[in-house]
């Protein structure tokens, strides 16, 4: 029991995107024994293409971004937990235990008196045939890392909300012709195709010439070789099968929080993490920040000052603890 004692850490916390990043360096700043495990460094962040609204930077990369992220947390001579993915966190009396496992199957424990979970979101799939084989060869879900290698082809988006027509607007000003795919109807109740999208881009989306919008679609299958050469869909209209010949498949149909290990604390139907303005979770000592959250808004920035709060909050908790 004395071992475990004194591998007490104060705080662990769970990503190593912005919020993550943001909850390490003010947890380092007040000195305390912590870790910051990252299943990745930057997370979404890192893949977010082009980034002009990160306040005192007029315009950085997401990677960019990312790895300046990653040299402020060790400015602090904190080495991240790379690579480690958390399986399951337990509460023990008023302690946390959190359990993690790498891509060998190794598994790692820490104990710690708080825990901050900031492990962020990832894109939803169409979990069609073709799909998984022909990722990285064509399938997509990152529209600004991507996008700039179809240059002249043809392509087509997959999705009916902002980021899909934002990939659309995108690949327009790229590739030689854009198909955009959404499964709803060109009517008014459907808001055009786009129930969630924003009027502006809908708009702008509509406009243009090389960009053919298919409506009433139901993907069924990414056929190709080597690479994406067609994509099959259902014509939910007239239950017709047809085919499109693609160069390359940017699926945007929303996405999904990493908390499937989080068993303490409120989760909403979507799977965000409840908090309130503190950061607080329902479970004594576990904080969430950032876009794993139920925060409307999916920024950097935002993600960041919920990281901070997280840590702050962390830290009022901590020093308030006894055992």
């Amino acid at each position: 029991k004395n071992m475990e004692k004194e591998n007490l850490l104060d705080l662990i916390i769970i990503g190593a995107a912005a919020a993550g990043s943001a909850a390490a360096i003010y947890a380092s700043r007040r000195n305390l024994n912590f870790v910051i495990i990252g299943k990745d460094i930057g997370g979404e962040v890192a893949l977010s293409g082009d980034v002009g609204n990160w306040p005192g930077i007029i315009e950085t990369s997401g990677f960019e971004l990312a790895q300046n992220f990653r040299k402020h947390v060790e400015s602090y001579d904190k080495k991240i937990e790379e690579g480690w993915e958390v399986t399951e966190i337990k509460k023990e009396d008023n302690t946390h235990i959190v359990k993690a496992k790498n891509s060998r199957g190794e598994e790692k424990t820490w104990h710690s008196i708080a825990v901050i979970i900031a492990s962020g979101i990832h894109p939803r799939h169409l979990n069609i045939p073709g799909e998984e084989e022909l990722k990285g060869k064509g399938v997509t879900y990152c529209t600004v890392c991507d996008g700039p290698l179809f240059r002249g082809k043809t392509t087509t988006t997959i999705g009916a909300g902002n980021s899909a027509l934002e990939s659309a607007l995108m690949m327009a000003g790229i590739a030689k012709k854009v198909y955009l795919v959404t499964k709803y109807s060109d009517t008014p109740e459907d808001k055009g195709g786009f129930p969630r999208g924003e009027n502006i881009l809908i708009d702008k989306v509509k406009k243009l010439d090389n960009v053919e919008i298919i409506y009433n679609a139901e993907t069924k299958e990414i056929l190709g070789n080597d690479f994406v050469e067609k994509i099959k869909y259902i014509d939910n209209q007239d239950s017709t099968e047809k085919e499109i010949e693609t160069d390359a498949i940017m699926v945007h149909i929303g996405m999904i929080p990493n908390s499937g290990f989080v068993t303490c604390g409120n989760k909403n139907r979507a799977g965000e993490i409840e908090v309130d303005i503190k950061c607080n979770t329902d479970c004594a000592g576990v904080f969430a920040a950032g876009d794993v959250t139920n925060t409307p808004f999916k920024q950097i920035v935002i993600s960041a000052g919920h990281g901070a709060t997280a840590a702050l909050s962390a830290i009022e908790y901590i020093n308030k603890w006894e055992e």
